[in-house]
């Protein structure tokens, strides 16, 4: 420390010793204050912010519905086979925004239909673009005809390795319209209802786990042969689960309100009115339905 010609300086009062770390504080006066004009400057930087986020929102919003649209080009699609026909829904979420929720309905060269819903974890670009890449695999992958349960597991390996933190929910199975087959598998989703003879109901569920939880999960394949007349909804959780109820209150109401709808044949005006039934789109998830009605007497 640089010393001081004459000696030590006088020690000052504990109170009196200002420290380098606290600088007194000029006493606050008039011109401190905000004056009106700096609030309206405030107050338009802050609008323009907005604004700006605003258009943002909106600019990857509109990405995403343009690259949903290329992906599920026919929200409420009809697919018109030689005995029985189906149809498909996609309603988005009302606040969240797009997700991950999908549909496949592809008829195989040897006569079956791959039938699936599916949905990803999250909303916007990223579950999109995850989503796309779940349903093009399970596509290709079907052309092996293996089970769906083999589908499944590949499926998991991929989310394993190429999707990180990514979990999924499927449900899908190989359909032959001839005889009203359908075999199906499941990775931690809900149960398809069916309507036979006016009553609904869920078959068994067989086991697995959602996609992406462990390496090796265990997969079973269960069966359900459709006779004509009968109508099998296939759905995502968005359609039952809400905040504001139990999940097991919403599966009671889509399983009356399949029951009440006349269902003659599957177009989009059915799969809407049941939507209404069961609460009407649902504000923080969205939802898809694919509904299959065996034709003949």
């Amino acid at each position: 420390m640089v010393g001081v010609v004459g000696g030590d300086p006088p020690l000052l009062p504990a109170d009196d010793r200002i420290s380098p770390m606290r600088a007194p504080l000029a006493p606050l006066t008039t011109t401190h204050l905000t004056t009106p004009q700096t609030a309206a400057e405030m107050v338009a930087d802050l609008r323009a912010r907005l604004d700006r986020q605003e258009e943002q929102l909106a600019a990857e919003r509109g990405l995403s519905t343009a690259l949903r649209a290329a992906i599920l080009p026919e929200p409420g699609a009809i697919l018109d086979l030689p005995s029985a026909n189906i149809a498909v829904r996609y309603v988005p979420a009302g606040q969240s925004g797009l997700g991950g929720d999908w549909y496949e309905a592809t008829p195989l060269a040897d006569g079956r239909v791959l039938l699936a819903v599916g949905d990803v974890s999250g909303h916007g670009i990223a579950a999109i673009a995850q989503m796309a890449q779940l349903r093009h695999a399970l596509v290709g992958l079907a052309m092996t005809r293996q089970p769906p349960d083999r589908l499944l597991s590949w499926l998991n390996r991929l989310v394993l390795n190429c999707l990180d933190d990514t979990i999924a929910t499927v449900i899908t199975g190989l359909f032959t319209p001839r005889t009203g087959l359908f075999r199906w598998a499941q990775a931690g989703h809900l149960a398809p209802i069916l309507v036979r003879d006016g009553r609904a109901s869920q078959p068994s569920t067989p086991a697995g786990l959602v996609l992406g939880a462990v390496p090796h999960p265990p997969f079973a394949v269960a069966e359900l042969r459709l006779q004509p007349g009968d109508r099998l909804l296939l759905f995502t959780d968005g359609l039952v689960e809400r905040r504001n109820r139990d999940i097991g209150e919403g599966l009671t109401l889509a399983l009356r309100a399949a029951e009440r709808l006349d269902w003659p044949d599957l177009e989009g005006p059915d799969l809407d009115a049941l939507i209404d039934e069961v609460g009407g789109p649902n504000p923080d998830d969205d939802m898809c339905l694919l509904a299959v009605r065996l034709l003949g007497e």
